[in-house]
């Protein structure tokens, strides 16, 4: 990809499937990325991929300023900001004002605090690259999810606000909306809605024309694309990558 050796990158949500394949892929092209998560890095995943990691709460505006300051100082300007950090609660109108308040608070407010603290950076010097995490889930309804899709759906909003506010400093911003991806939260999903694991990938599996779910590099590859000058006429975008869902 055109344009990324050497730049900066941050990426929430790390130590997740999207998020460390996406870095994983930015490193490949040459970029430094810093990683933030909610979760500590046990395993050490940021060092095994030459990566700095920092433990954030996202939807804390303390925690966000004072790492992204530290990112600055450690790696410089971040030119790339890819939010994929994500809460996720399925539920309806039996939804609690606690459920509304947890999942809105990564998922909104957490992805808005750090465009905040990561813009002015990009302002110095004239431009970057905003990609959020949209989902299929932003485009349809479905049955129970009304929590989840809410904020899915707001996100798209957002980033065509903003690819408008921020036009005039090159900065683009754009959503990428990943259908089905076998991921440890699509696992864990299950898990709580005490699904049969095996039997719901089969299910999600023929929800897309290409007859599978998608996989964490598979997305990757739509990041790097976006965060790099190869894409550079696009702003306020959704990319969409779901393996025929939305077109079944």
């Amino acid at each position: 990809m055109k344009g990324l050796k050497d730049r900066c990158a941050l990426v929430t949500g790390g130590i997740g499937d999207l998020g460390y394949a996406s870095a994983i892929r930015l490193k490949e092209e040459g970029c430094k990325v810093a990683l933030f998560d909610i979760k500590p890095d046990e395993e050490g995943m940021a060092e095994k991929i030459g990566s700095r990691f920092w433990q954030v709460d996202i939807s804390d505006e303390g925690q966000v300023k004072e790492a992204c300051e530290e990112v600055e100082k450690d790696l410089g300007n971040i030119s790339v900001l890819v939010n994929t950090a994500a809460h996720f609660i399925f539920k309806s109108i039996d939804a609690t004002p606690e459920d509304w308040d947890k999942i809105t608070s990564v998922n909104l407010r957490g992805t808005s605090l750090m465009a905040k603290h990561i813009v002015p950076q990009m302002k110095k010097t004239r431009g970057g690259s905003i990609i959020n995490f949209s989902s299929i889930s932003g485009y349809v309804g479905q049955a129970n999810f009304a929590t989840y899709n809410a904020t899915k759906f707001a996100i798209r909003g957002l980033t065509k606000c903003w690819a408008q506010d921020l036009a005039e400093f090159g900065i683009r911003v754009n959503t990428i909306c990943p259908g089905y991806i076998y991921t440890s939260a699509f696992v864990n999903s299950c898990k709580d809605l005490g699904l049969d694991i095996e039997e719901e990938n089969l299910r999600a599996s023929a929800l897309h024309l290409l007859g599978r779910q998608g996989k964490p590099e598979e997305v990757a590859s739509t990041v790097a694309f976006l965060a790099s000058d190869d894409a550079s006429f696009m702003t306020g975008s959704d990319l969409i990558v779901d393996g025929g869902y939305l077109a079944k």
